[in-house]
């Protein structure tokens, strides 16, 4: 049976030769021959690794009978949907798909459509619970006035209410008021206003 090999490395300091023997040492064990060898070295979170493309494609044109990896972290770290996506393409491509990691792992398994059922069932599970956080944060945040939740802008600055009191009664402008307590006349007039309708001494 002719096999490809499957490496991936996130950076170049990091050395897919390890991957590499061991998926040989495993390929020669199981009888399967090695024709082809693809290997990206990219974060497994991107979905546009050149390697991935040429093994998909490969796979399609029936290149080899079976494709190999280490684990399944190295095939993806899209999440498990990408990941079952990944694995259902090639075996649609008459391509049998082994990890060396995860011995169930295995396309040809006849337990394999009930694994990937449940799989996507935990997928499925995992996204309402997502979409259901993101829903009650979305009410929390509308109770408090913003999309996100969290305050816009600096926090409200405090103002005593009978301090203001005190020097309108002793017949203080809002705008000395303002300065002496540090605060926008304006944001004075707006916040403590109401509070002082009753009180008309000056301007």
């Amino acid at each position: 049976m002719k096999s490809a090999l499957y490496i991936r490395v996130s950076t170049q300091k990091q050395n897919d030769t390890n991957q590499e023997d061991q998926l040989r040492t495993w390929a020669g064990n199981l009888g399967f021959e090695v024709t082809a060898v693809f290997s990206d070295t990219a974060s497994g979170r991107r979905a546009d690794r050149a390697a991935v493309a040429q093994l998909l494609k490969a796979a399609y044109q029936r290149e080899f009978d079976c494709v190999l990896f280490w684990s399944l972290d190295r095939l993806s770290r899209e999440g498990i949907k990408p990941m079952l996506g990944y694995l259902e393409e090639i075996k649609r491509a008459g391509v049998r798909v082994m990890s060396f990691r995860e011995s169930w792992v295995d396309t040809a398994s006849p337990v394999w459509d009930l694994l990937v059922a449940v799989v996507a069932w935990v997928a499925q599970q995992e996204t309402e619970q997502l979409r259901a956080r993101v829903l009650a944060g979305l009410a929390r945040a509308r109770l408090r006035g913003t999309r996100s939740g969290k305050p816009i802008g600096r926090p409200a600055r405090q103002i005593d209410v009978n301090e203001v009191t005190r020097r309108r009664a002793d017949g203080q402008s809002w705008r000395r008021i303002a300065k002496a307590l540090k605060v926008p006349s304006r944001t004075l007039r707006g916040r403590a206003g109401k509070a002082l309708t009753g009180l008309k001494t000056g301007p």
